[in-house]
């Protein structure tokens, strides 16, 4: 359970993880949950943040914020996303700390590993080989803020009494994801192609690469779920699972499928009757990307949202969302 007396800041509170989180503490009734939108607070600016943690004076951090994207975005906007990620990262735990704020959770991603690492990739892989080109920028920006949370922990764990911990979620979906055309993950991507196809009447919804590889996917409200339980784990219990120099946790679901059976299944919960082609020529990125999540399953979780359930109720988001904007 969350300490009712803590002042909770949401960095990213509008995004697909921040907005679960938010909802979750939320219906947890947390006593002070604070957040501003990105027009209110540019979180690469480092004065606008010092101003921030100098008025609000949180007690806990939630770093959901981040430029994200799919394999598109990655490869046309790579300065982007290492520049604009490097520093909402640096300005947000550096304030945090500054500002003295004790604990602090920060959202990654299963990018982090190597291309080849081992399957299902354990929390040891980290840094033992090279990344996948498509997003090394925004894998090195992320590998970044872990070592960053690391670092202050082993200089000033003691004497601050801080505990800055990290979590490396799989490939996520819900509600409240982005759905844009170009710059959106594989499930929003396919949720909206075989949405308008179906609504077009066409005949059939093109798929990037040959469908072999295989992703993990794990529900959003699982994943806020989980973000709660790392958060409020005692420090002394964690440290019997982790090491200073490899403390980030992995949260998967232990699925995976094929992006040809997720294209399958998303047809089918979408309704299209048309064909799925699969464009050879696009790229595949990694050909699998299973997280082991021996270590939070052993601390006491696990996943609870199966696929099918999962896409159902993000697509019926996305419907009320389309109305809404209609």
């Amino acid at each position: 359970m969350s300490n009712l007396e803590n002042k909770i800041y949401i960095a990213g509170h509008s995004g697909l993880v921040g907005s679960s989180i938010t909802r979750r503490l939320i219906n947890k009734k947390a006593d002070t949950i604070v957040y501003k939108s990105s027009n209110e607070l540019d979180l690469t600016s480092q004065k606008q943040v010092e101003n921030f943690f100098s008025k609000s004076k949180p007690d806990q951090v939630y770093l959901c914020a981040a430029k994200v994207g799919g394999i598109h975005a990655n490869n046309s906007f790579p300065a982007d996303f290492i520049f604009q990620n490097l520093m909402i990262q640096n300005n947000v735990i550096n304030e945090s700390f500054k500002s003295g704020v004790e604990k602090l959770l920060f959202l990654g991603s299963s990018c982090i590993y190597p291309r080849n690492s081992q399957q299902p990739i354990p929390e040891s892989e980290l840094l033992g080989s090279y990344l996948e080109k498509t997003n090394e920028p925004y894998a090195i920006a992320k590998i970044a803020g872990i070592k960053l949370c690391e670092s202050l922990n082993r200089q000033y764990g003691k004497s601050h009494n801080i505990d800055y911990r990290s979590v490396m979620p799989t490939n996520l979906y819900g509600p409240g994801d982005n759905y844009h055309h170009e710059n959106s993950h594989v499930i929003p991507s396919l949720l909206r192609r075989f949405h308008l196809a179906k609504k077009n009447q066409e005949k059939k919804v093109i798929v990037w690469g040959d469908g072999k590889p295989f992703r993990e996917f794990l529900f959003v409200d699982d994943l806020s779920e989980a973000c709660e339980f790392i958060m409020n784990i005692p420090q002394i219990e964690l440290n019997k699972f982790t090491e200073p120099m490899c403390s980030h946790i992995n949260i998967g679901s232990g699925q995976e499928y094929t992006i040809r059976e997720i294209a399958e299944i998303i047809k089918e919960v979408v309704g299209f009757n048309g064909e799925i082609i699969f464009d050879k020529s696009k790229p595949n990125g990694t050909m699998r990307k299973l997280l082991d999540s021996n270590l939070i399953n052993n601390l006491g979780w696990s996943a609870k949202t199966d696929i099918y359930s999962g896409l159902k109720i993000t697509y019926k988001e996305f419907l009320k969302k389309n109305e809404q904007s209609n």
